[in-house]
């Protein structure tokens, strides 16, 4: 099985569930409150792993309780963690609130995800692996320069560009795999049709796939729409972390050989048992519950 690189965030997850959204000025009670290992970096590293991936994380924790925890919880899932480094800067963290109908809301404190070094050790993992896996949670000039080393060696760069935002085309361009949802893409692209912004953003380059939660998702190449991936279906629990899902298992999946469509097939699938249970990488399937899933 070849390697993915994760580089990317690791967060402690502060999760309070809650009937509604909290309107300006309100108080309501909530239902109630845990934490959990998160980040997209890490939700990804681990829903990787748990597809069968050998996975390696690049990313930075405090020399804290959540630091300590997050570390331990990527090496119970088999990922290596010889590239997590600790840091001076306290953990990060995500406040996130889950209404009854299954939306979330997040508030992220990056905190040792600012670390912006791409050492020796990280370009040692990178180079070894035939896919590295970024999102933009962690610097900017970090990201580029993995990428830019990722793309030199011939590694696949799969990116996924959230939380979006303006001015990171150079980062679109060096992406292999770009793995937006649909409101990302529109704002990437400017295009407010989920297709054509497909395609819009497609014409960098890479592959292009937009997620679109209970609608599937579409991928485009070079300009074109080249496949359309059926949503399996689910009773929404907790989204948060179903992107990531998705990824992690798309990945995996091609890192093991698998085409395409079926790549695609079971990322869906992932993401459809990941949104039936509460948390991020807690709810990450493994390879054979979506084998099962898949028939």
């Amino acid at each position: 099985m070849p390697r993915v690189a994760v580089l990317g965030s690791a967060n402690m997850d502060l999760v309070v569930r809650q009937p509604h959204a909290v309107r300006p000025g309100e108080t309501i009670f909530g239902t109630s409150f845990s934490t959990g290992a998160g980040g997209k970096g890490l939700n990804q590293a681990i829903a990787a792993a748990r597809a069968g991936a050998d996975v390696t994380f690049i990313g930075a924790v405090g020399r804290d309780e959540f630091g300590a925890r997050l570390r331990q919880r990527l090496v119970d899932d088999g990922v290596d963690v010889a590239a997590l480094r600790s840091v001076e800067e306290a953990t990060g963290i995500a406040a996130i609130t889950v209404t009854d109908d299954g939306e979330n809301s997040i508030v992220v404190v990056p905190g040792a995800n600012g670390y912006a070094g791409f050492t020796e050790a990280d370009a040692a993992a990178v180079a070894a692996s035939a896919y590295l896996v970024v999102q933009l949670e962690r610097p900017e000039a970090l990201l580029r320069a993995a990428m830019r080393f990722a793309r030199d060696r011939g590694v696949t760069t799969v990116l996924t560009p959230a939380p979006a935002r303006e001015g990171i085309d150079d980062l679109v361009a060096l992406a292999d795999v770009l793995v937006p949802n649909e409101h990302e893409a529109a704002q990437l692209s400017g295009e407010s049709d989920t297709d054509e912004a497909a395609r819009v953003l497609s014409r960098t380059g890479g592959t292009v796939v937009v997620t679109r939660g209970a609608r599937g998702a579409i991928v485009a190449r070079a300009g074109e729409i080249v496949h359309r991936v059926a949503a399996h279906s689910a009773t929404a629990v907790d989204t948060t972390g179903a992107g990531d899902t998705f990824t992690g298992v798309l990945v995996a999946w091609l890192a093991g050989g698998a085409t395409w469509p079926d790549a695609l097939d079971a990322a869906a699938a992932g993401a459809a048992l990941a949104v039936g249970r509460a948390g991020a990488s807690d709810a990450a399937p493994t390879k054979a519950e979506v084998v099962a899933a898949l028939g």
